[in-house]
Formats: structure tokens, sequence, C-alpha cells
């Protein structure tokens, strides 16, 4: 049976310059099946905004005209640099936090809850490349796919955002609503190559991987020591 009546649930995802479009767009596809579920997207003002691959996402409703949530879920990206030091933006996951029914992320989101204080002393996964910042940030780093922590809930790498929103879909509808949603979008993976983690990914492809995103690592480094010199202070 259900923990939650989805009818009347409200869900919000966050959207921002340069996310990466699957880790909102996965768990979208899932949770907005929801029946009665209201689903909004999210960001400071409603209107268009362009995926670190080009493609462009509408945000339907404003930061500032945001309701409270019993969903908020932050997606990854190259663009969440930015949202890490973005006063306004951690203030409103601040504010969701406090009454939400569930407070989650998919890959490099999981930096951005940290930035906001919403990691402290809590399990929590992310993307391979950024997991060895979430001690940083106050968080206890556990290698999964999908995190539960309270009402924290914390998906790894883009993909992951499928399986958590799976996870969630069963807890507030049911399995079987969860397994009918995974049999429409038929959610069977068996990929060609088994190097999609860095345990299984041939020694050549990890080191061009690393090798490609250095710039991107170092970066964020900086960013993740100011971010926790300050959560520190606080």
């Amino acid at each position: 049976m259900p923990s939650y009546t989805p009818s009347g649930l409200s869900l919000g995802f966050l959207l921002f310059p340069r996310l990466t479009q699957l880790d909102f767009t996965g768990p979208f596809e899932v949770l907005s099946r929801l029946p009665g579920a209201t689903v909004r997207t999210l960001w400071k003002e409603a209107g268009p905004v362009r995926a670190d691959t080009g493609l462009t996402i509408l945000a339907d409703t404003a930061l500032a005209d945001c309701p409270p949530l019993d969903f908020i879920c932050v997606p990854g990206g190259p663009g969440v640099a930015p949202l890490m030091e973005d006063a306004a933006v951690l203030d409103f996951l601040r504010r969701q936090a406090t009454g939400a029914r569930w407070v989650t992320s998919v890959c490099t989101g999981a930096l951005v809850l940290g930035a906001a204080g919403l990691l402290r002393g809590k399990r929590a996964t992310t993307h391979w490349a950024s997991h060895d910042f979430l001690a940083a940030l106050g968080a206890e780093p556990v290698r999964a796919r999908v995190v539960r922590d309270g009402n924290l809930v914390t998906g790894g790498g883009v993909t992951a955002g499928i399986d958590f929103a799976l996870a969630l879909l069963a807890e507030i509808a049911g399995p079987e609503v969860a397994q009918s949603v995974q049999l429409q979008i038929e959610y069977a993976p068996d990929p060609p190559f088994q190097s999609g983690e860095p345990a299984t990914a041939p020694a050549t492809v990890l080191q061009a991987a690393r090798q490609r995103g250095a710039t991107m690592r170092a970066e964020r480094e900086a960013l993740v020591a100011r971010v926790a010199a300050r959560l520190a202070a606080a």
C-alpha cells in the first residue's frame, strides 16, 4: 500500500542554464505519471532554459511564485557551479526543504543541496567524478545508484535519476504502479558496454574521461573549498 495519497502532491524540478537534461527528464518522465499530482518546472523566471547540450526546456514557474512543495528535485550538470554560490537559489531550496516530504537530487545536483547546508550529517551520493566532494559539504558519501536518508533521496550520475524516481514512485503509489510505469517506458537496461562506472570501465576510457574533465575538476575543487569554508563558518 502507498505511504501517501498521490492526488494533490506538488512536485517541483529545478531548472537552470547548462543542466544535464537527462538528470531532469529521466525522473520527470517517471514521476509526472503520478495521477493527480501537480508537477512544476522551476527557475528564477518562467521561460526557456538551455541545457548543456543545447536542448531548450521550459520553466513554467518562477521561484518567487512557487508554493510549498511536497517534492523538490535538483538535477546536475556543468551549470551547478554558479548555483552553489547563488544566495537566491540556496535560500529557495532551504525554504522548500523545511516542509517537503522529499528533498532530492540527481547527479551533481547533490552539490547544490550540500551548498545549501542540506547534506549535513546525511548519507548521500552523486556522480562518480564528484563523489569525493560530498564529505567537504558535510555528507557521508555512499557509493550507490540511489541513497535514502530520511527525507533526503540522492541519485548517482545521470541515468540513476530513473532508478531513484521509480523507487520513490513505489513508495508513493505502490510497487505495482511503479512497475507499470517501468514497463510503459520499457526501462530494462542492457548496455552494449560495461563501462558505466569507474570500476568496470577500461583504464584507457577512464583516463580519457578524467583528462576531458580536468579543467572543470580543478574549478570545482576551488568552488567546493569556498563553499565548505562558508558552511563551516555558519
